[in-house]
């Protein structure tokens, strides 16, 4: 497997992402949607670590980083979704009009 085919599989999952997010109006799809777009960037990420300079550990330290970062954001915003949907019934972006800043 080549770096352009990693890079290209990345763009994939960032591409799908986005479209996922931009489209759809529930709030747990766009999560989704964002949680793919990331992923993409990991995987490119990685992708350049291993085939740029695979002799450093530190490549593998921004990743895992980057996963933990991933896991706690979409934790923290499946808890909010949670507690917007139990308080008001809420799971569209056009119903959850007061959280305008």
């Amino acid at each position: 497997m080549t770096l352009e085919l990693v890079l290209m599989l990345a763009a994939g999952l960032f591409s799908v992402g986005l479209f996922g997010a931009l489209s759809q109006q529930s709030i747990v799809m766009i999560m989704m949607g964002i949680e793919l777009m990331i992923g993409g960037v990991i995987v490119a990420a990685a992708a350049f670590w291993h085939y740029l300079a695979p002799a450093t550990a530190s490549g593998q330290v921004v990743v895992v980083a980057a996963v933990v970062a991933m896991a706690v954001e979409m934790a923290m915003g499946f808890a909010v979704v949670t507690a917007i949907y139990r308080a008001r019934q809420v799971d569209m972006t056009d119903m959850a009009e007061d959280l305008k800043g």
